[in-house]
């Protein structure tokens, strides 16, 4: 179990550069057009799921900054986005690189952001719906790319095995 969560940590990472590669080419007016996604523009969304991956590691570890508000903007600059995001790839892979097989099986407790609940989960089914959900929005991120014109980019977990980095867990 601890190989399939290593490889999607690193597939988070590469699929991730892949995306602000992709980003780096928008103006700064296409960067914050509102699109009509969920997050309203590619800033929006790129945030967004920045935003998610620190509160669930907050979440996961107990340590880290954890916005308040799933829209929050952490950065308007790309460039300072763009660093944050390779950051908090990097502390993924690190945080699940250490975990011990065991780890995958047991449990953590958190407070819910809507509705104050306190939650009780095992650690895997969490993690897979932390992947899940950076792969749902990078989605939208390649729909916001097309519909402002601009070359798509593909995220197939396949493509990844493929490279040098991901051979390993093909």
């Amino acid at each position: 179990m601890k190989k399939h969560f290593m490889m999607l940590a690193a597939y988070n990472h590469w699929a991730n550069r892949r995306l602000y590669d992709a980003a780096a080419q928008l103006p700064e007016e296409d960067f914050t057009r509102d699109t009509g996604a969920f997050f309203k523009s590619m800033m929006g969304t790129l945030n967004h799921i920045l935003v998610a991956d620190r509160i669930w590691m907050k979440r996961f570890t107990g340590e880290g900054e954890a916005p308040a508000a799933l829209d929050a903007i952490i950065h308007s600059d790309f460039a300072r986005l763009k660093a944050s995001r390779e950051a908090e790839d990097n502390r993924i892979v690190k945080w699940i690189n250490q975990l011990g097989d065991k780890d995958f099986g047991g449990r953590f407790t958190y407070m819910t952001m809507t509705d104050m609940r306190t939650i009780s989960q095992r650690l895997a089914p969490a993690l897979g719906h932390f992947f899940n959900h950076q792969t749902h929005h990078r989605g939208q991120s390649h729909m916001i790319l097309t519909l402002l014109g601009y070359q798509s980019i593909q995220f197939d977990l396949f493509l990844f095995q493929r490279t040098e980095e991901g051979r390993d867990f093909a």
